[in-house]
């Protein structure tokens, strides 16, 4: 069986979906992904082709409002889906869903998924406007060509029936998000002393970014021992943090800013709590790589992220934007030192319970027909 996928971010076919495509192989499946940019990664091309995975790039920009420009991939997802004739096409993120969903049925793929791993900016900022109402009217064109659409989250999956995204006769299932491997993300003590937290993620007001560090602000002008770090990088995006707002909360303190890292495994064993203060996930990868890591968690009661905590047992949920609330929650683990180990073993227990990718890649599989073979996947 021959399956393609299309995303929108070249990285993201190891981080995200590198467990599911080496499942796919490992069931036989010949598999050719297609992304921007992705020929200039020899690291990625080389990890792709030990897999036995076919690469190709293709002139999508993930920011891009440029019809032209879209109309220039949409053309070019045809012209590499009639070239390498997929049994499967599953697109993920809102560009390729949009116009390889679309691709896809011009070509007459015969079984066309979708992945909707989030919102994106122009449903989470609040406003709406032409960009909003187009992307609604792609979106139903797309998914009504839709054999059927995989969300992350079922608040997600009820806010696109409701709108009437997706139409009711195309079947969605909800799987937990991407899934995280518990074997690789493996438990490790917490550090002795003061409470480190940590927010890893790109650096998007959405993420929470300025909440976190309003945060810091607070508790460390009366507890400065207590640190609080921050890994990933300015992404080019209309919400993204300026540099010189990054740059004055490391100046002064509020944070430590570690860059960006290819493996953050280290970052969560030296924390005590993970936090992220989204407005709007899928599945919060990050949030799923902390509790596997044995981490407690402070995030937000919103789609996507309330599904990773139960509320008192491995974390605590805090309203949307609320300051008050996300330094509340932090004190709680700052005055009560027995609070971190306890959370982060249930943390463990949620990540390997309902989160090993293993178990989710196994549903995705199923619902797409393909069947496991026997055989080892490709190694990472």
């Amino acid at each position: 069986m021959k399956v393609m996928l299309v995303a929108s971010f070249p990285d993201s076919l190891l981080v995200f979906r590198g467990a599911l495509i080496r499942a796919m192989r490992g069931s036989s499946c010949d598999v050719q992904v297609l992304a921007p940019g992705i020929a200039a990664d020899a690291g990625l091309i080389e990890t792709l082709r030990r897999w036995g995975v076919g690469a190709f790039d293709i002139p999508l920009r993930r920011t891009g409002t440029n019809p032209v420009a879209d109309a220039g991939l949409f053309v070019a997802l045809i012209r590499a889906i009639r070239s390498h004739r997929p049994d499967i096409l599953l697109p993920y993120t809102i560009k390729p869903v949009i116009y390889g969903t679309l691709a896809g049925w011009v070509a007459r793929v015969p079984q066309r998924y979708a992945l909707v791993t989030g919102l994106g900016f122009v449903f989470t900022n609040g406003r709406g406007g032409l960009l909003k109402h187009l992307i609604v009217v792609l979106y139903r064109l797309a998914l009504g060509r839709a054999h059927k659409v995989f969300f992350q989250n079922p608040d997600d999956e009820r806010l696109f029936r409701e709108m009437k995204l997706l139409p009711a006769s195309v079947p969605s299932v909800v799987v937990n998000g991407s899934g995280v491997d518990v074997g690789a993300f493996a438990v490790c003590p917490l550090p002795a002393g003061e409470a480190v937290f940590l927010m890893i993620g790109r650096f998007l007001g959405d993420k929470g970014l300025r909440e976190y560090a309003s945060a810091a602000k607070r508790i460390r002008s009366v507890n400065p021992n207590v640190r609080f770090q921050l890994v990933g990088w300015v992404d080019i995006n209309p919400d993204a943090i300026a540099q010189s707002e990054l740059d004055a909360w490391i100046a002064d303190g509020t944070l430590e800013c570690l860059g960006k890292l290819d493996d953050v495994r280290p970052s969560i064993a030296a924390s005590t709590v993970y936090v992220l203060p989204s407005y709007r996930e899928g599945t919060p990868r990050t949030v799923l790589e902390a509790m596997a890591m044995g981490r407690p968690i402070i995030t937000t009661d919103a789609p996507g992220c309330r599904e990773t905590v139960i509320d008192g047992e491995n974390g605590f949920l805090v309203p949307v934007k609320s300051v008050d609330a996300l330094v509340g929650a932090m004190l709680k683990f700052i005055e009560d030192p027995t609070l971190a180990p306890r959370m982060g073993r249930r943390s463990r227990e949620i990540a390997e319970e309902k989160y090993d990718v293993h178990k989710v890649n196994a549903v995705m599989l199923r619902e797409m027909g393909i069947t496991p073979t026997p055989g080892e996947e490709p190694h990472a």
